[in-house]
């Protein structure tokens, strides 16, 4: 199995103030895995999960690979993640996702008990976090989160934006 972010890389020396840089760095890994997803014909939606700065998960969509309609980038990598801490709580973790996790996603961040979302691009049709549910700020639920939308939004988008032109062209989806 490809991935683009290597599973143990490292957060890069920084101080409080580079928060958004940080961020950054761990969506364009995201980006790297959506980029992989593109390439074996899947929605190129990447994920990576952090924890105490290094990368303990990176995966992208496979739901046409593994014939899985849960096989989104997300659920891969919180499996992924509690396999990597031995624990199903991903506390003191981060996601990065390029596009905002749909109502299944955002139930798995949810049982996960992960503490910080990043997502890229909005997603108006699917979207749980902020476009049409707010599921991780829910106060009927036990678990919120704190969210952070749109970096680097626009490579993210292109990204997706690409892929269902070029299916358009080929008669696809």
């Amino acid at each position: 199995m490809m991935y683009a972010a290597d599973p143990g890389e490292e957060l890069p020396p920084q101080d409080e103030t580079a928060a958004a840089a940080v961020d950054e760095h761990f969506m364009a890994l995201a980006l790297q895995e959506a980029e992989v997803a593109a390439a074996e014909d899947e929605v190129p939606v990447g994920a990576v999960i952090v924890h105490a700065g290094r990368v303990v998960a990176a995966a992208h969509n496979q739901r046409e690979r593994l014939r899985d309609p849960t096989a989104h980038a997300e659920m891969i990598a919180v499996t992924q993640a509690a396999e990597s801490l031995g624990s199903w709580r991903l506390e003191n973790c981060t996601l990065y996702v390029t596009l905002e996790p749909c109502p299944m996603c955002a139930g798995a961040v949810i049982q996960a008990r992960i503490p910080r979302v990043v997502y890229g691009a909005d997603d108006p049709k699917g979207g749980a976090v902020r476009s049409l549910y707010r599921l991780l700020e829910d106060a009927r639920l036990n678990h919120r989160c704190e969210i952070r939308g749109g970096v680097l939004a626009d490579r993210c988008g292109a990204v997706l934006s690409e892929f269902f032109r070029r299916q358009r062209s080929l008669g696809k989806k």
